[in-house]
């Protein structure tokens, strides 16, 4: 009546009810009848037993214990005897308990339910097969009787599972005509692509489920959380897949299906570096590791504790995997970072800066304006992790230029104790080299244009003049340890760093703005 059903299915249902109530209905008469034969036939052998052991002692003149010897054999016997039709009805009772609710022939129901049970005949042929062994039964006749059960049980269960089979054949071949052909992929989905992918030669399939070490999938999700953390830049997945056409032990990263980077693992090895720069005394396979391109060797497991005894780096292939894609990654955060990516950053602040946003975006900036300045920050390795900062910083930035460089400029020097603590060294002190007042002059009078439009024009000879002795002074401070900043005028800073990150592109470029106040400086010399 509520439509939860159809009238097939109520005709079933109530079918199946009457089916049910009849069988429970011929149980409850049949159990009742074969009980009360049994009652009686207890009774009986009860009464046998007693009346024979007083007639025993009273009549015949027996002892009480072999007239109960006597008569309780007798009685015994008796029963078994007596029980012969006893059996029968039980076995003409559980024939109609079978043939309870169902219609037709009685001989059709019975062998059509032992034949839908094959299990039934199975434990049958146990049964008369286990009787067989015990003394005074005829071995010969329930062992037969054992075979031919255990044969029907088998052709019957055989037969069934064929059954079963075939129906299910008909029904995935009607599910597959009804589906019919399968739809072709759309050709949009071949212009999808994918940010990050690692291919793996087949050799180093093994990295990805390896039972030793962590598993490089569970590295790279840690990689993806960390970046997250320390820059504000939310990685995309990485799309692992094997590629046949690399040599078996090759690796290769692609960033938006262009190449990136590659190198060579040995699976079951280790890789070793040795942090002074010094040549490795272990024996292995020497090679150049592929993130900095520095000199490695690889050795077997079983050396793993030499070598950190003597003071090398060592790590598994996975870690070198994971080490290059970061690389990869910091330097292509720029590229990475996609006008839905910036509106996703902006969407998922705190609801306290909701107004914020609302203000800056899209009244003062663009998004696009926004992630113009980000992906200048990123360039540099700037975290954008403090994006109200940043975001207020381009607020106060837009009443006096549109320019997303000066924009990003005028950001950082509101960055200035994040800059700075960054770049502080493990003594508490900014490593400085500062740029001589000359160049400072140099750079200042070749920015020619006007306003947002300079650009700089220095001649070539002075320029690799200026990078002759920024690589000089850098080199010679990095083989005494050092890893200072080049400080410049505020003015310069963003000319200068696009020529040093041509030929230092790790080099920081700091201003004077973007020193904070509270900042211990050291300088180590001048350009």
């Amino acid at each position: 009546s509520s439509g939860l059903i159809n009238e097939e299915q109520a005709k079933a249902r109530r079918k199946e009810l009457e089916d049910e109530s009849s069988f429970f209905g011929s149980m409850d008469g049949a159990s009742k009848f074969v009980r009360g034969d049994a009652v009686a036939g207890i009774l009986i052998t009860f009464i046998n037993v007693i009346g024979g052991i007083i007639i025993g002692t009273a009549q015949m003149g027996l002892s009480l214990a072999e007239a109960t010897e006597t008569y309780t054999i007798l009685t015994v016997g008796d029963g078994l005897v007596s029980q012969i039709p006893a059996l029968i009805v039980s076995t003409a009772a559980g024939l109609l308990v079978t043939k309870g609710g169902l219609d037709g022939a009685t001989e059709k129901a019975v062998f059509g339910q032992v034949s839908n049970y094959p299990a039934a005949l199975g434990v049958a042929a146990a049964l008369m097969g286990g009787m067989s062994l015990l003394p005074g039964i005829p071995m010969i006749w329930f062992l037969g009787l054992a075979v031919g059960l255990g044969y029907l049980a088998y052709y019957m269960s055989k037969r069934q599972n064929a059954a079963v089979a075939e129906e299910q054949m008909k029904e995935t071949q009607a599910a597959a005509d009804a589906a019919g052909p399968p739809p072709e992929e759309p050709i949009s989905n071949a212009l999808r692509m994918d940010y990050v992918r690692l291919e793996l030669g087949y050799g180093l399939l093994s990295l990805i489920s390896t039972e030793r070490g962590q598993k490089l999938t569970d590295q790279i999700k840690a990689l993806r959380r960390q970046l997250a953390g320390d820059m504000g830049f939310v990685m995309p997945s990485v799309r692992i897949q094997d590629n046949m056409q690399l040599p078996a032990n090759t690796y290769v990263l692609r960033v938006k299906e262009i190449e990136a980077g590659r190198g060579d693992l040995r699976p079951n090895m280790l890789l070793v570096m040795d942090p002074r720069g010094e040549e490795i005394t272990l024996s292995g396979e020497k090679t150049m590791e592929p993130t900095f391109n520095l000199p490695a060797m690889w050795i077997e497991q079983g050396m793993k504790e030499e070598a950190m005894f003597r003071g090398y780096t060592v790590v598994d292939p996975q870690t070198v995997i994971t080490t290059h894609i970061t690389e990869v990654i910091k330097d292509h955060m720029p590229e990475l970072l996609s006008y839905a990516e910036t509106q996703k950053l902006l969407d998922e602040l705190d609801e306290d800066q909701k107004k914020l946003v609302e203000d800056i975006v899209p009244g003062q900036v663009s998004v696009g304006g926004v992630q113009r300045v980000l992906q200048n920050l990123l360039t540099e390795r700037v975290s954008i992790r403090d994006l109200p900062t940043i975001l207020e910083g381009i607020a106060e930035s837009t009443a006096f230029t549109r320019n997303p460089t000066f924009m990003t400029e005028h950001v950082r020097s509101r960055l200035a104790r994040q800059l700075s603590d960054v770049n502080t060294n493990q003594d508490g002190v900014i490593p400085l080299v500062t740029m001589s007042p000359q160049w400072e002059q140099i750079f200042a009078e070749s920015l020619v244009g006007q306003g947002e439009e300079k650009q700089l024009s220095i001649p070539p000879s002075q320029l690799q003049e200026f990078i002759n002795k920024v690589r000089t002074t850098f080199e010679r401070l990095g083989m005494m340890g050092e890893s200072p900043v080049l400080l410049t005028s505020p003015g310069i800073r963003p000319y200068v760093r696009s020529i040093v990150e041509r030929f230092r592109p790790s080099t920081v470029v700091m201003s004077q703005n973007e020193i904070h106040p509270k900042a211990q400086l050291k300088t180590l010399g001048q350009v």
